[in-house]
């Protein structure tokens, strides 16, 4: 039987905690959480790294959205999401998957996100089927193919990437620190030789949406994404995140996927939200915290050094497709 939002384990959604009938709680963690306090090491990142600062920071919830929206596009990985996903039934029991992922390969020791992307992996398994692309032809998929793993992983860095951008601070190192160190969560999950420069990670982009193909299977995702049914506080704040979320696209990914951008502004709300999610919440995730302890205590007993921060320079984002877009004019405000 499939669990209801109302009868879910608490969960930790960014910084948000989603508890019971969707109130908010910062106390309560679960085991997962907790356990990034213990391990045997300071982890792939560490503070002061540009994973820390994007994956920790608050516009990760407008992020997730952006890239489940751009992941929709390849047919493949859109056959994978229709025919085994249970997204419909227990939306956050999926979305609590993806954060378990996510946290515990920014933040918990080396074990820890080898672990975490094995068990994703092994549920990967089993999901495999065929498609039709975009000529029409009939192909092939499983989700552990290196050409899906790809796409996903490329999907979610520019995504992550895109969304900081726009409503995060300032990335140690620039995107490219983000694009070359969260290399390592695809080098997991099995990508071959990920790129490792905002330009290359845009480059891949673009030829893979020469795949791109909408159909019912994406509109019904995208119908889904506009109006999950969360429940509670979570529910009437989710739409300003949608709308960000869209609005942040590339005009000409907005254009495949048949979406409009908000006439109201979008981008200003959402930044508003953002704020205010973190003046009530506070910028230290709890998985962050964890992780921070455990750096201290291996620190302290000698046992481990702390991850080296990321260099501090500021590379320049490419011109393209997937580009930041301009800033906003004070009349228009988004």
């Amino acid at each position: 039987m499939t669990r209801s939002p109302a009868d879910a384990s608490p969960r930790e959604t960014g910084r948000w905690r989603v508890r019971g009938r969707s109130r908010l709680s910062r106390d309560e963690q679960p085991a997962w959480t907790r356990a990034l306090a213990e391990g045997d090491d300071a982890g792939w990142f560490g503070p002061g790294s540009a994973v820390w600062a994007v994956n920790g920071a608050l516009p990760t919830l407008v992020a997730g959205i952006r890239a489940l929206l751009l992941q929709t596009l390849h047919p493949g990985a859109m056959a994978g999401v229709a025919e085994w996903s249970t997204y419909h039934e227990d939306p956050l029991g999926r979305l609590d998957g993806t954060i378990r992922w996510v946290a515990t390969t920014t933040f918990g020791d080396r074990r820890q996100a080898a672990g975490a992307s094995a068990r994703v992996s092994r549920l990967h398994e089993r999901v495999t089927g065929t498609y039709t692309d975009a000529s029409g032809a009939q192909r092939p998929y499983a989700a552990n193919d290196q050409h899906l793993l790809r796409w996903v992983h490329d999907a979610f860095t520019e995504a992550f990437l895109g969304a900081h951008e726009i409503w995060g601070g300032r990335i140690p190192g620039g995107p490219d620190a983000y694009v070359s160190e969260w290399a390592q969560a695809g080098r997991l999950m099995g990508v071959d030789d990920p790129p490792t420069t905002a330009a290359q990670l845009h480059a891949e982009l673009a030829a893979f949406l020469a795949e791109a193909k909408v159909d019912d299977r994406v509109r019904t995702a995208l119908r889904f994404l506009r109006r999950p049914g969360l429940p509670g506080l979570t529910g009437r704040l989710y739409p300003i995140l949608f709308a960000g979320a869209v609005a942040s696209l590339p005009a000409g990914v907005r254009e495949l996927l048949g979406l409009r951008r908000p006439w109201w502004p979008a981008i200003t709300a959402t930044r508003v939200l953002l704020v205010a999610g973190t003046l009530v919440l506070g910028r230290v995730s709890p998985s962050e915290r964890n992780a921070r302890a455990r750096i201290a205590r291996l620190a302290a007993g000698g046992r481990a050094a702390p991850a080296e921060p990321a260099d501090a320079r500021w590379s320049a984002r490419p011109r393209g497709l997937f580009r930041r877009p301009p800033a906003p004019s004070a009349r228009a405000g988004r």
